[in-house]
């Protein structure tokens, strides 16, 4: 059987892609390894509708409205491989089956790169986030540290101030140059030069000279790349960005190869539940819309005259 279009990834993008392609009555396959980016949180804000839910809550009813259309197929597991060309692509899934469709979405979410902390990891999603809009409110105005990681550290402690009082944690990542300390200072927010030891508890900072700074909650700037290795095995092109690596793509979310779409965090940034929906969306009707008008053949070059 061949598919219209296999969906790797079936996180918020991934789905709400599928959900516009089975809308449209296609037969579509969703292959998903069940590692939902925000798997460690237990509530999900700023998204419309779903403020404060569980994110595996949202996720379980997405996924079950989803299997009310017949045309849907979903596979739990991984995506290993992909190849081929346009209306001839194939994904192998762990288990050594090849699927074929005539397009693949690439809906494979990111992983990310923390800093080497002891303690953070754990906290990931819990005590320790990268984004404001989504966990900035609940912090409720209190002591708020950034753990640097480079650039993108600057720009968090200069907007969490709108949160509550920051305390920029250099870590070795950074050394902020005069200028920079006084736009800090003016935005109120304090620099802490020693190195970073460990975190325990909820989201206490013990420092390398011993001194334990309490927080609400703590952010840092992941680094971030791709989930799986499936865009570069097609040969799609990636392009850094100031958060890490990504797919790149064009206004459609057609990749650099025909045929091959992606969305999502592996596609876009910057990164939310909300902009993975309406991201994922997009992109299924965009690759629809390549199943209903292909795209015309690259004429013949004529013969040079001649005799």
């Amino acid at each position: 059987m061949t598919h219209d279009v296999i969906v790797v990834g079936g996180s918020y993008a991934g789905m709400a892609a599928a959900l516009q392609l089975l809308r449209a009555r296609r037969r579509v396959l969703v292959v998903d390894a069940g590692q939902r980016r925000n798997r460690r949180a237990t509530a999900s804000h700023g998204f419309l509708g779903h403020d404060g839910r569980d994110p595996a809550w949202i996720a379980n009813v997405a996924r079950s409205q989803l299997e009310r259309y017949p045309t849907l197929s979903w596979i739990e597991g991984t995506a290993v491989a992909a190849a081929g060309a346009a209306d001839a692509f194939t994904v192998t899934t762990g288990e050594g089956t090849g699927h074929r469709a005539r397009r693949l979405l690439l809906a494979l979410g990111v992983s990310d790169a923390l800093p080497e902390v002891p303690g953070l990891a754990e906290r990931w999603g819990r005590s320790v986030f990268h984004c404001p809009y989504c966990h900035g409110y609940e912090l409720d105005r209190g002591a708020i540290g950034v753990i640097a990681t480079g650039p993108m550290s600057l720009h968090q402690a200069r907007l969490l101030p709108e949160w509550g009082r920051v305390t920029l944690l250099c870590n070795g990542a950074l050394d902020p140059d005069p200028a920079t300390e006084s736009e800090l200072s003016a935005r109120g927010v304090a620099i802490e030069r020693a190195p970073v030891a460990r975190i325990e508890g909820h989201a206490d900072v013990v420092l390398a000279d011993g001194r334990r700074l309490g927080f609400a909650g703590l952010f840092t700037a992941s680094r971030t790349a791709p989930a799986s290795d499936l865009a570069g095995q097609l040969g799609c092109a990636l392009m850094d960005t100031p958060m890490g690596t990504q797919i790149e793509t064009r206004d459609n979310r057609e990749t650099t190869v025909a045929g091959v779409f992606a969305c999502g965090d592996a596609a876009r940034v910057p990164h939310s539940v909300t902009l993975a929906v309406g991201d994922g969306a997009w992109a299924g009707a965009q690759v629809h819309q390549s199943l209903v008008f292909p795209p015309a053949p690259s004429p013949t070059p004529a013969s040079p005259a001649g005799g």
